[in-house]
C-alpha cells in the first residue's frame, strides 16, 4: 500500500544449526554427512508500518524480535518473503558494535556516519550535534576502546538519531545507560514522532510500548501471535508471561480444583452497574475438588483498563486456609472501600498450591468491573485524608 512505509509479507527466516560439525580433515572425511538441523527463527510474518507510525515489536526472549528487526534494516536476507521500505533508514541496532576500537571518538562519529549513508560534508554540518548529544566532548580524541560501555551506547545512538533517516529501528536501546540518557533518547523518538518519522522498536519495557507506540506486534516462537493495539497486545503479552512463570500444564491449569462459580456481589446483591467508588466490592469463588487436595490457595488479581496490574490478594494473606479440600467450598473476598476511581478494572481469578508450583485453575482477566467517577473530580486514587486549621 502507498501509505505504508514498511511492509511485511509472509517472512520466513532459515538458520543451519551444526550439532556435531567436523573440526579436522579427518573428522570430515570418516563423516558420511554433516548434522545439521534448520531452525526457523521467523515463519510466516506479515505486518504493515504506517507512514509515520510507531510500532512496538514485542516477545519473549527467542521470539525473533532481533531478527525482524535485522531483516528490515537489510543486515540479513530472508528465506522467503519480502520486505519493502520507502525512506532512508537508520538502524540503532547493536549500538557501538561496529566501532572501531583503536580509532578515537571522532573518527568513529565519521566512520559510523558513512555507514549510514552521511557523506563528509553532511557529517561536519552535524558533528557538534553529536557530541553534545553524547555529552563526551572530553573523549573524542580518546580510542574508543577505553570508552565504557554506557559511553559507546551514547556515542552510537548519538549517530544514528543524526543522520535524519525517514524510518528508525530501534533495539533496545531506550533501555541502557542511565537515566537522564534515557529520558533523552526518548525525548529524541518523540521529537520523530512530531516531524513524522516511521518507526519501530524492540524493547521489553511494557509501558515504554503503550506510552509511544501506535500499534504494536507480539512474535512468540518467531510467528505473530497478536497485533492490535497496544494495550491490547501489551495484555496478551502480561498474561504469556503469567502463563510461563506459573509453569501452566496447559491455559487453565490442571482442574485439580476447579472454579465453577464466580460473582461479584454489592451488599450480597449481585453488581449491577459501576460501583461508586469507596464501597465494598465482594467476589465470590465457587471451587471444586473431585479428589482431596492438600491446602489449595484462592488468589484473584486487577489490572485496569491499560492492562497494567493495581492489587493482588489471596488466601494465605488473610490467614485463611481450606485444609484438605474435596467437595466445593465458597470463598468470598470483601475488597473495599474501593480507592480507585473512574475506570474499568478486570479481574483474574486463579486456584493453586501453596508453593506455586502447580496451577490447579485460572481464569485469566474473565470478569470485569466499572468503578464510577465521582463528579468533578479527577484523582485515580482515593486516600482516607482529613484536614485541620491552626491559629497562629
Amino acid at each position: 500500500m502507498t501509505d505504508s512505509a514498511i511492509e511485511v509479507v509472509d517472512v520466513s527466516k532459515r538458520f543451519r544449526v551444526y550439532r556435531e560439525k567436523p573440526t579436522s580433515l579427518k573428522q570430515r572425511l570418516l563423516s558420511s554427512r554433516t548434522r545439521a538441523q534448520d531452525f526457523w527463527a521467523l515463519t510466516d510474518v506479515s505486518f504493515e508500518v504506517a507512514q509515520g507510525g510507531t510500532l512496538g515489536l514485542i516477545g519473549h526472549n527467542g521470539s525473533g524480535k532481533t531478527t525482524m528487526l535485522k531483516v528490515i534494516a537489510g543486515i540479513l536476507r530472508p528465506t522467503k518473503g519480502v520486505v519493502r521500505e520507502r525512506g532512508r533508514i537508520a538502524g540503532l541496532l547493536e549500538l557501538g558494535a561496529g566501532f572501531h576500537p583503536e580509532l578515537t571518538g571522532r573518527e568513529n562519529v565519521y566512520l559510523n556516519a558513512s555507514f549510514l549513508g552521511l557523506a563528509r560534508a553532511e557529517t561536519d554540518r552535524v558533528y557538534d550535534e553529536i557530541v553534545g548529544f553524547a555529552e563526551l566532548e572530553e573523549f573524542m580524541d580518546t580510542a574508543v576502546k577505553f570508552y565504557s560501555s554506557g559511553m559507546l551506547v551514547r556515542l552510537g545512538f548519538a549517530v544514528a538519531v543524526h543522520v535524519e533517516p525517514e524510518i528508525i529501528l530501534i533495539d533496545e536501546v531506550l533501555a541502557v545507560g542511565d537515566e537522564a540518557f534515557q529520558a533523552r533518547c526518548i525525548d529524541k523518538v518523540r521529537s520523530f514522532q512530531r516531524e513524522g518519522r516511521t518507526i519501530v522498536f524492540v524493547t521489553h519495557a511494557l509501558d515504554q510500548v503503550r506510552s509511544l507506540c501506535d500499534n504494536a506486534v507480539m512474535l512468540d516462537h518467531g510467528r505473530v501471535h497478536v497485533t492490535g493495539s497496544p494495550d491490547d497486545v501489551v495484555r496478551e503479552m502480561r498474561l504469556t508471561i503469567l502463563h510461563n512463570d506459573l509453569e501452566f500444564a496447559r491455559e487453565e491449569g490442571s482442574k485439580e480444583v476447579e472454579i465453577v462459580g464466580v460473582e461479584l456481589l454489592r451488599d450480597r446483591s449481585p453488581l449491577s452497574g459501576a460501583i461508586p467508588s469507596g464501597e465494598t466490592l465482594t467476589i465470590q469463588v465457587d471451587v471444586r475438588a473431585i479428589d482431596p487436595v492438600e491446602d489449595p490457595v484462592v488468589s484473584f488479581a486487577l489490572h485496569d483498563a491499560t492492562n497494567a496490574f493495581v492489587f493482588g490478594y489471596d488466601t494465605t494473606n488473610s490467614g485463611l486456609a481450606l485444609g484438605t479440600l474435596q467437595g466445593s467450598r465458597r470463598i468470598r473476598f470483601d475488597v473495599g472501600p474501593i480507592p480507585v476511581t473512574g475506570g474499568k478494572y478486570w479481574l483474574t481469578l486463579g486456584v493453586h498450591s501453596r508453593d506455586n508450583t502447580r496451577v490447579y485453575h485460572v481464569q485469566d482477566q474473565r470478569y470485569s468491573f466499572d468503578v464510577q467517577q465521582a463528579d468533578g473530580h479527577r484523582n485515580q486514587l482515593t486516600f482516607p485524608v482529613t484536614a485541620e486549621m491552626e491559629t497562629l
